[in-house]
């Protein structure tokens, strides 16, 4: 085995991943990378995005300065002969060496901070046609997500930690919510707990009272709660994504609204159900199609995407009704079917057709529907 990186995961003083297990992970991706190229008759891959960057390091390399940006301030470079490189300007080197590649393998490539030199430089090394996730002169158009859509072992520790934590997070926000509180608020209360976890929050969908019920997707515009408040968010480590969603009701849940989570619940159990290696997205979307005609609200399905799954992207792909996408074991997955007000999301992780929930509040309500023989769980509204 050749050595990847020098050292173990280590997150407040506990052991994630081990030194060997890492490597084992890096070592995979770099042969999985080299055979890649072979097969697409490429002789390099430069990657610029983040998440790409970090599923290629195994977390190790996190160099997203601006969090609106796609791209890093760094690009690494990985040769059909088995070279690699990290490319940055030379005022990131001293850092980039220091907090990221110090404990890797790859080989510097640096210019100044005037003269981005990566597209060219990549050609070079690589010797020849270089395949890139984000578009330069003379390099090729690739997508990547087939190579890391199944999850290693290492990679679901760092994603179990990053759910748990998350869903801690949200949970600690969720409990100091009170009426009065804006949109604004509750977004603030969530993200300073991710941040104070070193977590990285990449999606804020807050909402109060009607709004909940009028929009889908509604972003925080600054609505003062009264009875009704959703935190929907999305937060990233390491290149992972974790997606949940959680509500509080000050008051008795109005029966209707009660009715219309279980409904969805009962949607994403069947949803989860189906999720099993082979499944392809349009029978994925069939499935919560049927479903939602189950519960007497035909066409629901058309109203907002039904979630699919995660991993490096808030979604790989969504479930659509001609979608030839195809589900493979160790993958993750963040459903989110939604009744008109009520709805459900987690993030959870197919594991050799069992599912295991990395967000799971276990001390919020929970609503548990039986498929198959197997019961699913999703979370119901804390009341006060």
């Amino acid at each position: 085995m050749n050595k990847r990186i020098s050292k173990d995961l280590v997150v407040n003083g506990a052991t994630l991943v081990t030194e060997p297990s890492w490597n084992e992970e890096l070592d995979f991706k770099h042969d999985q990378v080299v055979q890649w190229l072979g097969q697409q008759k490429l002789a390099g891959l430069l990657l610029r995005r983040n998440e790409n960057i970090a599923w290629l390091t195994g977390g190790a390399v996190e160099e997203r300065v601006c969090s609106a940006v796609e791209t890093a301030v760094v690009s690494v470079l990985v040769t059909a002969a088995g070279k690699r490189y990290y490319l940055t300007t030379e005022n990131e080197a001293p850092r980039a060496h220091d907090e990221e590649f110090g404990a890797l393998d790859f080989e510097p490539v640096l210019f100044p901070w005037y003269a981005d030199d990566t597209a060219a430089a990549a050609v070079r090394l690589a010797g020849s046609a270089v395949g890139t996730d984000t578009p330069g002169p003379g390099l090729t158009p690739v997508n990547i997500y087939p190579l890391r859509q199944a999850l290693s072992e290492s990679e679901i520790a760092r994603y179990r930690w990053l759910g748990a934590e998350t869903a801690a997070a949200t949970v600690e926000a969720l409990r100091q919510v009170e009426p009065g509180l804006s949109e604004y608020d509750m977004q603030a209360l969530t993200e300073a707990g991710l941040l104070r976890r070193g977590i990285l929050p990449s999606v804020a969908l807050y909402a109060v009272d009607d709004r909940i019920l009028k929009y889908k997707h509604a972003v925080p515009r600054g609505n003062r709660l009264k009875q009704y408040g959703m935190l929907n968010l999305c937060s990233r480590k390491w290149g992972l994504v974790v997606s949940i969603t959680r509500f509080i009701h000050f008051g008795a849940l109005p029966e209707e609204l009660a009715a219309r989570f279980n409904s969805a619940a009962r949607v994403n159990a069947a949803l989860l159900d189906a999720s099993r290696a082979g499944a392809t997205s349009a029978g994925l979307f069939k499935v919560a199609q049927a479903a939602y005609s189950a519960e007497g609200y035909p066409g629901e399905e058309k109203l907002h995407h039904q979630g699919g799954p995660t991993g490096y992207g808030e979604r790989e792909w969504v479930a659509t009704p001609t979608g030839t996408e195809t589900v493979v074991n160790h993958q993750a997955f963040a459903w989110n079917p939604s009744v008109r007000g009520g709805k459900t999301e987690d993030t959870v992780l197919l594991r050799d057709g069992k599912i295991e929930y990395l967000s799971a509040t276990p001390e919020l309500p929970v609503i548990e529907v039986s498929v198959n023989g197997t019961t699913y769980q999703a979370a119901g509204v804390m009341v006060k």
